[in-house]
């Protein structure tokens, strides 16, 4: 970037490596930087840092933590018996929001992906199966995204997992809360169908 100060413009370039960051944003960022104080700036760099080093994975559920075993995984109201198998430690975040789980989490740190490389053994099922065994769960959530992967992740499971006796069951997918039917896609709508229940 012709004119720009040579930090300014690694800040920038650096900024745009995050992902849904494009240039303008990037820009922004760090002109936003360059105007706060020395003390925010030198806090903003210390919470970074901080963050890098002092996170880690939780050696129960995989989720992101500072302390082992998470928060999650010691909350004493939370059943041991009902547990959501999630992609990764982020999609913890929507289902916490909605204040309707009281179970635990197993976070799998991805999903099946033969395009990809990516096969079961690359997934946290070992220590998943170790918890089904010792923990007295009862039933899976599987909360895998609903696409091709998530899906091929969600069946994996399912059969990996019923054989054991555990109640198996998948996030309900289909038409949105004040969303209009003639807007839903075939696909959308077909899954709204398979997920019908009784009133």
């Amino acid at each position: 970037m012709s004119g720009i100060a040579g930090p300014v413009t690694r800040l920038i370039e650096n900024f745009r490596k995050l992902p849904g960051i494009g240039t303008k944003s990037a820009q922004r960022m760090a002109f936003f930087i360059l105007k706060m104080t020395p003390e925010d700036a030198e806090e903003l760099s210390r919470a970074i840092i901080d963050m890098k080093t002092s996170v880690r994975h939780c050696s129960v559920c995989n989720n992101l933590t500072d302390v082992d075993p998470c928060h999650f995984c010691t909350q004493p109201n939370r059943s041991g018996q009902l547990l959501c198998i999630v992609e990764e430690p982020q999609n913890i975040l929507p289902i916490e929001a909605t204040h309707a789980f009281g179970g635990r989490y197993h976070v799998l740190l991805g999903t099946i992906s033969p395009l990809k490389g990516i096969g079961p053994d690359q997934l946290a099922i070992p220590s998943l199966l170790r918890r089904l065994e010792n923990d007295g769960v009862q039933e899976i959530i599987i909360a895998t995204n609903p696409n091709v992967e998530g899906e091929t992740t969600a069946l994996y499971l399912s059969k990996l997992i019923k054989p054991l006796g555990v109640r198996v069951t998948r996030l309900a997918m289909g038409l949105p809360v004040g969303g209009d039917l003639e807007y839903a896609d075939a696909v959308t709508m077909a899954k709204a169908l398979e997920g019908r229940r009784d009133l």
